[in-house]
């Protein structure tokens, strides 16, 4: 039996009996919760390892629920929800969700969303992301001590704006930043023209970190919404 414990907040019963069906066929454990309100008694109560959440609850909007999660815990949440524009993901990502899965979705995403949680999840808890004062990932290191990045044995030559965006995304492996998130951490603020200055710096970074910057192997980026730091396989 999968020793992760996930949190199922969902009010639509065909919904919820397919997550439930698919969590219950590759061993995970699971509690549901078909209200808000349930749904953050059950996590004050069991601590799950992971929440996957949907916004439009029958009792309050989701994204409140990850408010109040967040007041108290650090715990993973992805959200599930119908709900497609950018500005809805958004929203939720800058509240403090960790992932976010369109309904609707297939299986085999779902369970791949899960392992990557779980992976992230796995390094916070062991402490050795915390502990390192190195990253490493696939051919790229970060030595955070020495403010120093490399791929293989070759030093980058970073500006200062884009070394402080490579920390930001290492440090948050497998999470999706958005670009308010970014910008209001690299610049304090998150106004149109540093989302567009963003943009330059994610294209300069991309030139130095990716072999082929048109087909991206570390860093992901989500349309309208942010990017993410992948987790590569070390042979590549």
């Amino acid at each position: 039996m999968n020793k992760t414990l996930i949190l199922v907040v969902e009010d639509d019963p065909s919904v919820r009996n397919l997550i439930s069906t698919t969590l219950k066929a590759h061993d995970y454990k699971y509690i549901t919760a078909t209200t808000g309100e349930n749904g953050i008694l059950e996590a004050s109560s069991h601590n799950p390892d992971i929440v996957l959440l949907d916004l439009g609850l029958p009792d309050m909007d989701g994204v409140e629920v990850i408010r109040r999660i967040r007041s108290w815990s650090n715990m993973p949440i992805i959200v599930i929800s119908a709900r497609s524009e950018d500005e809805d993901k958004i929203e939720a990502l800058d509240s403090g969700a960790d992932d976010y899965l369109t309904k609707p979705f297939s299986v085999e995403e779902l369970l791949a969303r899960l392992r990557v949680t779980q992976r992230r999840l796995a390094v916070l808890q062991s402490g050795t992301q915390a502990a390192s004062s190195v990253f490493i990932n696939g051919r790229l290191k970060v030595d955070y001590g020495a403010g120093c990045a490399y791929i293989g044995d070759t030093e980058l030559h970073l500006t200062p704006i884009e070394y402080k965006i490579l920390c930001l995304l290492t440090r948050n492996m497998g999470k999706v930043l958005t670009h308010t998130y970014i910008t209001q951490q690299v610049w304090g603020s998150s106004w149109d023209n540093d989302v567009a200055s963003l943009r330059v710096f994610m294209a300069g970074l991309r030139k130095k970190l990716e072999s082929e910057p048109g087909a991206p192997q570390y860093i992901q980026t989500h349309i309208g919404v942010g990017y993410r730091m992948m987790r590569v396989d070390e042979k590549q």
